[in-house]
């Protein structure tokens, strides 16, 4: 009875403060200390399935740049014309912009206020810009050896996917520069190839796959699932297929990172979340969540 009233006493005595001098040691603690401890208070919990959707958007930018590596690969040999890929492209650039309007029936459009005129003026400009100065890219580094273009092409690709927006909140992420970067290793290769027509068609087709069509496969996200999970296996089926052509080796190791990417990090994420354990108590720092601006003047 005596420690249970000398018990109480010290609770009513005791206070969790260090302005005040108190009879206690500093690092003095009573038992209603750990009675705040939370655990895993801000905690996600995923699911499988939501996770490997969102998985999708990394598989979408793997096989964007294999889909671009491969073709200018079927450039350089002479298995692919210019004026070939020209046309698909084209084909493919005007299926994609009548799908991005019909997608969400124009709403989109209609919020930022652009007109289809404007968009035709963009892209006249920027095509005819691209011929005239496709001289100019194939002759830009003539000067540099070609192991040296490959080097730098590979380095720009990975920084590319590195600093590629995936949705993610993050201090690395910069969609300007992952988009430069592409561009860049674009230009790069292109100076390889034969012609200043194969260089004008090859930047063509790198801006269509590395900034129209993400534009294309974040709206089908958002307004149709659905649509996109069929896209994104189609592409993948097509990026595998064109690297068959090239390596089976290759086309392997690129599969099981596609099924590694997809399937297996979800499922280990997933578990490690059991294995999750942050603490939140009276011991955290304090925030202050009132405007204190009008003290400051």
């Amino acid at each position: 009875m005596l420690c249970i009233q000398l018990e109480q006493d010290t609770r009513q005595r005791w206070q969790k403060v260090l302005y005040k001098r108190q009879s206690f040691p500093d690092n003095y603690v009573d038992q209603s200390f750990l009675e705040k401890l939370r655990k895993n208070v801000h905690a996600r919990k995923y699911q499988y399935q939501a996770v490997v959707f969102e998985s999708g958007v990394v598989i979408q930018q793997l096989c964007s740049v294999c889909v671009f590596v491969v073709i200018w690969w079927y450039m350089d040999v002479g298995l692919l014309a210019p004026h070939w890929l020209f046309g698909a492209a084209l084909i493919s650039s005007l299926i994609g912009y009548v799908l991005f309007d019909a997608v969400d029936s124009g709403t989109g459009r209609n919020k930022s206020g652009r007109t289809r005129w404007a968009d035709l003026k963009s892209s006249v400009v920027f095509v005819t810009f691209t011929y005239g100065f496709s001289p100019v890219l194939k002759t830009l580094t003539e000067s540099i050896s070609t192991d040296t273009i490959y080097a730098m092409s590979a380095l720009m690709l990975l920084g590319h996917l590195i600093f590629y927006d995936y949705g993610a909140n993050a201090a690395i992420v910069s969609s300007t520069l992952s988009l430069n970067m592409a561009i860049f290793a674009s230009v790069c290769l292109a100076s390889r190839l034969p012609r200043s027509l194969h260089a004008f068609v090859m930047v063509t087709f790198a801006i269509q796959i590395f900034a129209l069509w993400p534009m294309l496969q974040k709206k089908l996200k958002a307004q149709t699932p659905h649509c996109y999970v069929v896209v994104t296996l189609l592409f993948a089926v097509s990026a595998l297929i064109g690297l068959l052509t090239i390596s089976s080796v290759g086309t392997v190791l690129f599969a099981l990172l596609l099924v590694s990417i997809s399937c297996l990090c979800p499922y280990c994420l997933i578990r490690l979340q059991l294995f999750k354990d942050n603490i939140h108590g009276p011991w955290d720092e304090a925030e202050i969540k009132e405007d204190i601006s009008k003290f400051l003047l």
